[in-house]
């Protein structure tokens, strides 16, 4: 594997389990995943990193996926970042139109299977990659 392509992928969840399932999955198809636990390390991270992805959990503790989101897209340095949803099937279809609103570049549902994640991860990087 080329290591100039690797691609960095930042994974904002309040849950540990889920941020290590993620790491699983993408990590073996040699994505660099970087966990943070909540909205506002998560923007943090990104604005550290500038991630070629951020895959964002809706439901948070201390700052929900859409507050973190909205930062995303008002700050120049990060507004171009593409980001994957994660959100939970329960969730009302509300949030889902509000995607489609927001211009989220796409969203999973959990629980998801390894291949709906890889899918969603190479579409999005796949439009973007140079």
């Amino acid at each position: 594997m080329n290591t100039t392509t690797v691609k960095h992928i930042v994974c904002i969840e309040d849950e540990p389990e889920m941020i290590d399932l993620i790491q699983l999955i993408l990590n073996r198809r040699g994505f660099n995943v970087h966990g943070a636990p909540g909205g506002k390390e998560g923007l943090v991270l990104v604005r550290e990193i500038h991630p070629d992805l951020v895959l964002l959990d809706l439901m948070m503790p201390d700052m929900d996926g859409w507050e973190v989101y909205q930062q995303m897209k008002a700050d120049e340095s990060t507004r171009d970042i593409p980001v994957i949803v994660v959100t939970a099937k329960a969730q009302n279809i509300d949030k889902v139109l509000g995607l489609h609103i927001a211009k989220v570049d796409d969203y999973i549902a959990k629980p998801f299977s390894p291949q709906e994640l890889m899918d969603s991860v190479e579409k999005i990087l796949g439009q973007k990659s140079t």
